[in-house]
């Protein structure tokens, strides 16, 4: 979880920068594709940790 939130950090702090500054709009790509990135990395880590789960008798 703690990779998760850090990527998405990363990426808010990429598209700021590329959204403000002139001349970095690549940063802002940069930062969407982070972003997506770490929803993938979210989506696999819920779905691996929801097989794990132990049935109720």
């Amino acid at each position: 979880m703690t990779l998760f939130l850090i990527l998405v950090i990363v990426a808010i702090v990429l598209g700021i920068i590329g959204a403000v500054a002139e001349g970095l709009f690549y940063l802002l790509v940069i930062g969407i594709v982070v972003f997506v990135a770490a929803l993938v990395y979210l989506g696999m880590h819920v779905q691996r940790s929801g097989r794990h789960r132990r049935r109720l008798r």
